[in-house]
């Protein structure tokens, strides 16, 4: 069986999403434990194979896991999403950065094994349901995190002929505003990686559900979470270091255009001068 993760958009509208999918044919499960909170999960009617019901997490952070779902109901709910998403991202895109793992139901504790998902088969639904939102919750950042990665790359791709036309003593054409600009989207990614999300911290909801923490941890080692958050941090350390050198140079070239104003100006009220003195 399949297990799919999407990261279509920077956020859900679940109240209405929830009304809408419901209105389809789907249905909410409800059994999360309350501080579960800022999740969907729905069941579907046909599973793509026997053996487990078809489940899906949506996560308001603009996630999507699927669980032993058929392509075409992928599909649809994906379509569905649309209506309800906040700052959509690139369809492309977001079918290209997605994570897939394979799953099985065998006896014993749940575990992810060799990038497989093992459940345990004799837990009720509740239980199930719990343990698929802790691998769901650690592949929706593995998700996130790929679109993020992938907006840094096209960052580092448009300011990458900066260093080599420094090195080269050839002028840089940014204005003050376009460099203004790159900063603004270099924080508000900044922030989003390091304050508004999961990515640094172990969530409140397993700190007293160690079973659950241990699943979610080792998902997020395999998927190398930490690892590629401090790849990202040092490339953004990089990407605000070149661009507060291009904020200073700006401001130098400012200041000695208003320094040669000045001179000018000052020539020409002693020309001024002189003139009166001399004629």
């Amino acid at each position: 069986m399949h297990c799919t993760a999407f990261a279509t958009a920077d956020e859900y509208h679940l109240g209405n999403l929830s009304q809408d999918l419901t209105s389809r044919g789907y249905v909410e499960i409800t059994s999360l434990p309350r501080d579960a909170a800022n999740i969907l999960v729905m069941g579907v009617e046909n599973s793509a194979k026997e053996g487990d019901p078809g489940t899906i997490f949506l996560f308001r952070e603009g996630a999507a896991v699927f669980w032993n779902v058929k392509d075409k109901t992928m599909k649809h709910v994906m379509q569905v999403l649309e209506k309800h998403e906040i700052q959509p991202y690139e369809i492309a895109l977001v079918h290209w950065e997605n994570e897939e793992l394979n799953y099985i139901k065998t006896e014993g504790q749940s575990k992810l094994h060799r990038g497989e998902i093992q459940l345990n088969s004799e837990l009720d639904l509740d239980d199930a349901i719990l343990e698929k939102f802790a691998f769901s919750n650690a592949l929706c950042l593995s998700v996130k995190l790929a679109i993020w990665e992938a907006s840094l790359d096209k960052f580092v791709e448009s300011i990458q002929s900066i260093p080599e036309a420094l090195k080269a003593g050839k002028k840089v054409k940014l204005s003050h505003e376009e460099v203004m600009q790159k900063m603004g989207e270099l924080f508000a990614l900044r922030h989003r990686i390091n304050l508004s999300s999961d990515f640094l911290i172990t969530p409140d909801f397993y700190w007293d559900r160690e079973n659950l923490e241990e699943l979610y941890d080792k998902t997020c080692q395999f998927l190398s979470i930490t690892r590629r958050v401090k790849v990202m941090n040092e490339k953004l350390q990089h990407c605000m270091e070149l661009t507060d050198l291009m904020r200073n140079h700006l401001h130098e070239k400012r200041a000695l255009r208003l320094e040669w104003m000045i001179v000018i100006l000052i020539t020409i009220e002693v020309m001024f001068e002189l003139g009166r003195v001399f004629f």
